[in-house]
């Protein structure tokens, strides 16, 4: 396909931001609405004409920008198709979910996310190392003006917080991005990816991109900034801050700091393992205590993360394939939960929990998707969840025993906490009037949340679907690996049947014998 039909994903939701920006309210709506459809289309196309088992880099396009370290760059693999698919997916679902819950200055708003699309389309796209960084960070202001203007009663000192971490964290990985254009002499990704750096410089870099992907992550002690920019963000601000701008963390580490800095991720594993095993269990013991829901579920976001973590770093297939199945599911899972808050949300507005309860009763269809939504962020078979959280946890078992048990910690905690918060919200009496008073979901919120559920069930019953566009992506970081690959502390040996036979039939005895 020589048509260059990634820069057309990044220049249209520009072009339509620009729009929206000299529209009514009304005019901005359905601005957004078409405009995001149509990428929608275009992520389907996509797709559909993705070669599996093909070249590695697909789609691509180049064009020099006057500078040998700077060229507009851009082509996908099957990694990065899954995650421009999860973006332009949710995206819809975030105009719908605003269409009446954002009142004042509609069209910057609607101009906000469409900026934000063709951003995260970017980053996912890019093929140049500064391109990348700029797409990456660029990212920041979209979010920082939905948070800080049209978020809660604290929505100043929260959208402060998310921007100067992430912007740190990014500043370091900034200069070990130059450093690495001054070694290898060019800022050509799939270049860098094949680079063998001096094994002394990896560590320093490995750390420098580590200090901005874990912010990204989220991983423990940084996470601190994602319940409260959850919190006071709009709804559809949540659901794309949890449902992709948190999967850049998790995309920067299998592009860049496993293939190309692989001996210093073999040598820095535990650190990650450790780091994942805390943030696991404090978040989730962190999460059972909360009275506002969406603060629990944007713990919930940092124990998920920390599955991702354990998978990447197992330096196995069913490790890194678990991983990336988690990232997808869990921005399909966390994004269709926050929309079920602003659902009730918009009803009663109020986010505490005990203002709640007795919903099946006045609500059943949005019980019956809400307790769907809950499945499947407790790994229940036959959901998203169950396939990444089995496979990653599989992965972790290869390399440390203690990993994976501190994995299986964080589920039946994490089981604990969202079946909790479901039961308190859908069962028994309705705790005030206003409660028994509400209305089950109109058509445009069954439409919202409908197509996340159907995705659910798709990628629960059908994994291949998903898997098959990255296998041999990751094949190829795996390659990178082979030579680093920790030994690990698990032993599983596997049975020897053809000896056992014989042992399973007694020998006669001498004394049979002599009969």
């Amino acid at each position: 396909m020589t048509f260059p039909i990634l820069s057309l994903m990044i220049a249209l939701p520009l072009a339509a931001a620009v729009a929206c920006l000299f529209l009514s309210a009304q005019g901005a709506r359905w601005t957004a609405l078409v405009t995001t459809l149509v990428l929608f289309v275009l992520g389907i196309v996509l797709w559909a004409n993705y070669d599996v088992g093909g070249p590695q880099w697909q789609f691509t396009e180049r064009l020099s920008m006057g500078s040998p370290y700077l060229n507009w760059a851009l082509g996908i693999d099957g990694i990065a198709l899954m995650l421009i698919m999860l973006s332009v997916f949710l995206m819809p679902i975030c105009i719908g979910a605003s269409w009446n819950a954002i009142q004042k200055r509609v069209p910057e708003y609607m101009a906000a996310f469409l900026l934000m699309e063709a951003l995260m389309i970017g980053v996912f796209a890019a093929q140049d190392l500064l391109l990348f960084y700029i797409f990456f960070e660029a990212g920041l202001i979209p979010m920082y003006l939905i948070i800080g203007i049209w978020g809660g009663a604290e929505r100043i000192k929260a959208a402060y917080k998310f921007f100067l971490y992430t912007l740190l964290g990014s500043v370091l990985m900034l200069i070990a991005m130059l450093v690495m254009i001054g070694q290898a002499g060019t800022g050509d990704i799939p270049t860098l990816m094949a680079t063998d750096f001096d094994p002394s410089l990896q560590y320093w870099l490995w750390l420098a991109f580590f200090a901005s992907f874990a912010v990204k992550m989220p991983m423990w002690p940084v996470h601190t900034w994602l319940p409260d920019a959850h919190v006071q963000a709009p709804t559809a601000g949540s659901v794309i801050l949890a449902g992709v701008l948190l999967k850049m963390g998790g995309y920067g580490f299998i592009r860049f700091s496993l293939p190309m800095f692989p001996e210093a991720s073999a040598q820095l594993w535990p650190l990650v393992f450790i780091l994942s095993s805390i943030a696991i269990v404090y978040t989730s013991l962190v999460a059972l205590v909360q009275s506002d829901m969406k603060k629990l579920i944007a713990y919930s976001s940092v124990a998920h993360m920390a599955f991702v973590t354990f998978g990447l770093f197992a330096f196995n297939r069913q490790g890194i394939e678990g991983a990336l199945i988690v990232m997808l599911s869990h921005g399909l899972v966390s994004g269709a939960l926050f929309l079920c808050v602003g659902v009730i949300y918009d009803r009663m507005h109020t986010r505490e929990i005990a203002r709640y309860g007795g919903l099946a009763t006045n609500m059943p269809g949005y019980a019956l998707l809400f307790l769907l939504f809950t499945m499947a962020a407790v790994g229940l078979p036959g959901t998203s969840g169950f396939v990444g959280e089995f496979l990653a946890m599989m992965g972790t078992y290869q390399v440390s025993t203690w990993g994976a048990i501190f994995a299986t910690t964080g589920i039946i905690l994490g089981a604990g906490y969202m079946l909790w918060l479901y039961w308190r919200i859908a069962y028994g009496v309705a705790r005030t009037p206003e409660a028994a008073a509400m209305t089950d979901l109109d058509r445009r919120e069954w439409a919202l949340l409908a197509p996340i559920a159907a995705v659910v069930l798709w990628m629960g019953i059908y994994p291949e679907s998903f898997m098959a566009p990255m296998r041999q992506d990751v094949g190829r970081v795996l390659d990178r690996l082979e030579r680093v690959t920790p030994a690990g502390d698990s032993r599983p040996t596997a049975g020897n049947p053809a000896a056992a036979a014989p042992a399973a039939s007694p020998k006669p005895t001498s004394a049979e014998g002599a009969h």
